[in-house]
């Protein structure tokens, strides 16, 4: 994982740069799309199943073609995001708001992409988490504001594709619970975590319980000393990233 370190607050904060999803230099090389039309198509880029609208100032989600199946709106002056922004595109695949001012999501809003894989929330505004579509496999939610109280206690749990999911640089108190069997990386660097118990990973009333699928685990730079909960790792391949000492 490769990583950058930038200063914020006069301090030194990590800030990986490998976490931007994937794809864009191969899908801009396919055809234009049919809706070229569109006013959306005139202010961003608009290829076969791709629409990029990066770095032009909009201030909402714009109207997408109907087969879109990629949308990239880095960098924007977003704030919210509505129900009606994606009501009639059921193609969607990926999504990627990071750099926005994303402050409020509203019910419902992602709760027809059926076939939403990637969705990228970093470097926004947000206290909380919005329900999450069922077939998500990368889940970015880096440098927001979400306290624990802004996670309910199933966000993640019948996501059983989950293999990415990133949190750092937020104000969690807590780890976020019934993490999905599928998990391979955790990213929680950076919050206000001070405490976990013998089933935030593991199973406390099952010792021969192994996480098999579970390969990363950063915690470092919260207020936590790991060594005071050795049990809570015993179900791990590896130790997380943290403060031991």
């Amino acid at each position: 994982m490769q990583s950058k370190d930038i200063i914020k607050d006069g301090t030194n904060v990590s800030l990986d740069t490998s976490l931007r999803l994937q794809g864009d230099d191969s899908e801009r090389n396919a055809p234009p799309t049919k809706d070229t039309n569109l006013p959306t198509c005139l202010l961003c880029v608009c290829l076969s199943g791709s629409v990029y609208c990066e770095e032009i100032d909009i201030e909402a989600v714009p109207p997408l073609p109907k087969e879109t199946a990629y949308l990239y709106a880095r960098f924007n002056k977003i704030k919210r995001i509505a129900v009606s922004d994606f009501s009639d595109i059921t193609t969607l695949r990926r999504i990627d708001f990071s750099g926005n001012r994303i402050e409020e999501i509203e019910d419902g809003a992602f709760s027809k992409l059926l076939l939403l894989e990637e969705l990228s929330l970093a470097e926004n505004r947000l206290i909380k988490l919005p329900v999450l579509p069922p077939k998500l496999t990368t889940f970015n939610a880096n440098q927001n504001r979400i306290k624990s109280r802004g996670i309910k206690a199933n966000a993640f749990k019948k996501l059983t594709n989950l293999a990415y999911l990133y949190l750092g640089h937020n104000a969690l108190e807590s780890v976020p619970l019934n993490l999905p069997e599928s998990l391979r990386i955790l990213h929680l660097q950076y919050n206000n975590i001070t405490t976990i118990t013998d089933d935030t990973f593991c199973k406390s009333n099952n010792t021969r319980y192994i996480r098999t699928s579970m390969d990363e685990i950063r915690m470092e730079g919260n207020p936590i000393l790991l060594a005071k909960h050795v049990n809570a790792f015993s179900c791990l391949r590896t130790l997380p990233v943290g403060t031991y000492y």
